[in-house]
């Protein structure tokens, strides 16, 4: 037995929201008889496609806990994919032996009369009374609502004798994908394939006439048994004769051992500090301590590891890298160690930027290591700091007091940078729907706006701070008129243009105000920006299933600023990605190398709104042939393939660039609407809905190179394929030169609301280092990303092996 296999948490333990995935509905929904009047179904099929979202309640020993939550509307039709992250207010440590999931689908494809297609119900706990972890396929009761009660009328479990092969099946690839089952890649791939025969064969069988609904439950590092709150209430069956096996979970397990904790103290104790003074490492020890030092920031250091640079503190107080290790190795419950380290920080070599925001991170909870963290982010610029900005926000969710050091620090910077000031504010703002942690965000938001408002004259060109808090306030109150724009444009029956006529109609019209604002608003955006009205004619609605709007602003210099707002989708993650895309563009530049990226604007203005800046360009699927499209826009007959070189050496850099980045940061659902190109020759890539390794699509590629970007380059025997992926090897070893920083950003997030980090952070930031290969030195990282780019190319070409020609359909 592994040592793994006993540990494990109590629920009562879990002081965390019961948190699950409604994932997609799969099986033939056109079958689904859930109208009790026939003829209601076909005025369903003929007049309106299904608008199908999920209720989700749960239920305690029979009765209703809490309020049920709702995802969002999906209609774009079968598969129903939503993907959505359900949080109930209920949390693990409230759960009892009878909890019980009850999940219905519902349609509202007819107005008021909402219709229930089905409904599910799921014990959270099995037989072994462990929490369920994983996705779990739920069969619908087709017309019924999902019952919660004890002894459920709607269970979702497929009973045993109606069990097919497939279900066996799908219960291992959820025991696989938990990592329970040891992974062979090559036997893997053979297992997928045979499975996906099986799939067909059942369902040709059934016809498709079940409907289910896949749940994915959040996953714990160990198992959750259920343990009620207060005493023990899991009383041992009576002993019996015959022969079983019992399991006992032993408390214990994991919990610090007394005898080895006074031990540690005694090797520690701080009466020997006189000797530690004079004490240097040996060539040995020296050794072993620079091998910790270059650790990632998400690597627990041992027993003996946290122990030897405990013993050599002191000498390594002229190294700013050791400052991070060190803290990490403080016994912080003990008050006398606690403040010799607090000592010692002080008087440490000053630490770079980078390591202050690890200090900011969850792992330190120490107020003084905070504060000393927020001394080291005051050397930073503000161009630097804005960098960060986002992060800084979510690293509040880690101090111990709503006004904490981090908090004023921020307020303090923005009076003196308007456009950090209308970034904080609206960072802030949009966490003001986070209920858990809402009244601290409220707090950082009522400073920042008593503080603007007592700036005196002169600050912002002329203005004083209350004109100025008022310009950012108008900003809130212009998305909000957006908001109600996009209701009134969605509404109207027909097709795109039928929109786009009555959006111009609106702003022509009843919403008139919005043409010419009676004073300038600074662009959500672009604060350095103002902007002084709508432009009716050149405004449109872009054709998908949230019609979000392209509006084109005027501004007060006498230009044009187009951006695109949206209702209906949360932008967050979007937001960080596209602020890492600038991050890393910045990090290339530094090192004299510019890959043309596009950094385009993104700004989510709630949970469920915002606005991204207007690039004009053409998808990679509008664009027949990227080659002929850049010969029309930058013809040079002596020219590369008859195109200015300029134009062909922009178009190699930024598919290099966004290669590298979109490895690096796991970003998945690739497809030719997604990948934009520009005039001038950059590419760059939108939708950033899977990131982190999150792919809805089977078998994606290791890298994100499609077929028209590699024949666009010439092929992949030409000099300008060899120049790109020259590049991609030059970029990937820069940005592994700054793993930390990244690493660093992304543990600061982990408190967020953003789906895929959310669902399970630590997983996402070990995903994330193990795509920067910190085990291989710059010259074998060369070799691996070369690898990476030939295996990716060869799956568009010749398909000769399984895995290849699975990586093939990716584009399909």
């Amino acid at each position: 037995m592994t040592g793994n296999e006993f540990r494990f948490f109590l629920s009562c333990d879990i002081n965390l929201p019961v948190t699950f995935r409604i994932e997609k509905l799969e099986g033939n929904l056109s079958s689904a008889n859930y109208s009790s009047n026939p003829a209601d179904i076909g005025s369903v099929v003929e007049d309106k496609k299904p608008e199908l979202y999920v209720e989700c309640a749960l239920y305690i020993d029979g009765t209703p806990f809490g309020l049920p939550m709702r995802t969002r509307l999906e209609s774009s039709g079968p598969p129903f994919c939503w993907g959505e992250l359900i949080t109930l207010s209920t949390k693990y440590r409230d759960l009892t032996t009878n909890s019980q999931l009850a999940v219905t689908v519902w349609d509202v494809s007819r107005g008021k009369d909402e219709s229930v297609v089905g409904g599910a119900t799921i014990h959270l706990f099995n037989v072994k009374k462990q929490l369920k972890t994983g996705k779990h396929k739920l069969r619908l009761w087709k017309g019924e609502e999902a019952d919660g009660s004890i002894h459920s009328t709607t269970p979702g479990k497929v009973p045993k004798e109606e069990r097919g092969e497939l279900e066996r099946l799908e219960k291992l690839v959820n025991k696989y994908e938990r990592g329970l089952i040891q992974r062979v890649d090559w036997l893997d791939r053979l297992a997928f394939k045979a499975m996906e025969k099986i799939k067909d064969l059942e369902n040709s069988k059934n016809g498709s006439s079940h409907l289910y609904v896949l749940v994915d439950f959040c996953s714990f590092e160990h198992r959750v048994v259920l343990q009620e709150s207060g005493p023990n209430l899991l009383i041992p069956a009576s002993i019996t004769s015959t022969n079983e096996l019992v399991t006992v979970w032993d408390p214990e397990v994991g919990k610090v051992n007394p005898s080895e904790h006074k031990q540690l103290k005694l090797a520690r104790s701080l009466n020997r500090g006189i000797i530690d003074r004079d004490l240097k490492p040996s060539s040995t020890e020296r050794k072993s301590i620079q091998r910790i030092l270059k650790y990632p920031p998400t690597r627990t250091l041992s027993g003996d590891e946290r122990q030897l640079l405990w013993k050599f503190r002191f000498s390594l107080m002229s190294e700013k890298k050791a400052l991070t290790k060190f803290l990490r190795c403080v016994e912080w419950s003990d008050v006398q160690e606690a403040k010799q380290a607090i000592e010692l920080m002080g008087r440490w070599e000053m630490i770079d930027v980078c390591d202050a925001l690890e200090l900011l991170s969850p792992v330190f909870e120490s107020e003084e290591v905070r504060a000393h963290a927020v001394r080291v982010l005051e050397r930073a610029d503000d161009e630097e700091l804005q960098c960060y900005l986002l992060q800084l926000v979510q690293a509040m969710r880690f101090e111990r007091s709503d006004k904490s050091h981090l908090s004023q620090f921020l307020v303090q910077r923005s009076l003196s940078n308007m456009e950090f000031a209308s970034f904080l504010r609206w960072y802030v703002a949009v966490e003001l729907h986070d209920p858990a942690y809402a009244k601290r965000f409220y707090s950082t938001y009522e400073i920042l706006e008593e503080k603007m408002i007592k700036l005196g004259m002169g600050r912002f060109d002329g203005e004083d701070g209350f004109k100025l808090w008022q310009s950012l306030v108008r900003q809130t109150e212009l998305t909000a008129q957006l908001c109600s724009i996009m209701r009134d444009v969605r509404n109207v029956r027909g097709g795109t243009q039928k929109k786009i006529e009555k959006l111009r109609h609106l702003l022509s019209g009843l919403l008139s105000e919005l043409t010419y604002f009676e004073e300038p608003i600074r662009s959500p955006l672009a604060p350095t920006v103002l902007i002084t009205g709508i432009i009716p004619s050149d405004s449109s609605i872009f054709k998908s299933a949230l019609h979000p709007l392209r509006l084109a602003f005027r501004t007060s210099s006498g230009g044009c600023l187009k951006i695109i707002f949206k209702k209906g989708d949360d932008l967050r993650q979007d937001q960080l990605v596209v602020q890492m895309v600038s991050l890393m563009d910045r990090l290339l530049k530094l090192e004299n190398l510019d890959l043309h990226l596009t950094p385009y604007g993104v700004l989510a203005t709630g949970h469920d709104e915002g606005m991204m800046e207007f690039i004009p360009s053409k998808s990679l699927a509008q664009s027949t042939e990227v080659l002929s499209y850049l010969q029309k826009c930058h013809p040079d007959e002596e020219g590369p393939f008859g195109i200015t070189a300029t134009c062909i050496e922009t178009f190699i850099k930024s598919c290099a660039g966004y290669s590298v980045i979109t490895y690096i940061l796991g970003i998945g659902d690739r497809h030719l609407d997604n990948l934009l190109l520009r005039d001038d020759g950059r590419l760059f890539h939108v939708d950033f809905g899977f990131i982190l390794g999150r792919d809805p699509k089977p078998f994606p590629p290791p890298m994100k190179l499609c077929k028209e970007m590699v024949e666009a380059m010439g092929g992949a025997e030409s000099q300008y394929y060899t120049r790109f992926k020259s590049y991609c090897c030059e970029a990937y070893n820069i940005l592994r030169k700054s793993s930390n920083l990244i690493l660093n950003l992304f543990h600061l997030m982990a408190g967020s609301n953003i789906p895929d980090i959310a669902s399970d952070p630590e997983k996402g930031i070990l995903k994330l280092q193990e795509k920067l290969r910190l085990d291989l030195d710059d010259e074998e990282c060369i070799q691996f990303f070369q690898d990476l780019i030939n295996e990716s190319v060869s799956a568009l070409f010749p398909q000769m092996v399984e895995t290849i020609h699975r990586w093939a359909q990716y584009w399909r």
